[in-house]
């Protein structure tokens, strides 16, 4: 089971602003009511409608998270 404490990579983020890169290098979960009423080990699990935002170390919003699994046991996260 994912949860909002788990570690995730952040990767294919080509954000830029002002021409300058701005990649995402955290993500963070906003965990709905019915998320936040299941926990594991006292924290939120995160669901297939889990909403997220990816940030840069500015830490400038980037947009909403792509999210893949990479292989079994370990997720994912892109930039859109």
């Amino acid at each position: 089971m994912a949860t909002t404490a788990d570690p995730y990579t952040v990767s294919g983020c080509a954000y830029v602003v002002g021409g300058r890169p701005q990649p995402c290098t955290s993500v963070r979960w906003m965990p709905s009511a019915a998320a936040d009423a299941v926990r594991v080990d006292g924290v939120p699990v995160l669901l297939d409608t889990t909403a997220a935002m990816c940030f840069s170390a500015g830490p400038v919003p980037q947009g909403p998270p792509v999210v893949a699994s990479v292989h079994q046991g370990q997720q994912g996260v892109s930039s859109r």
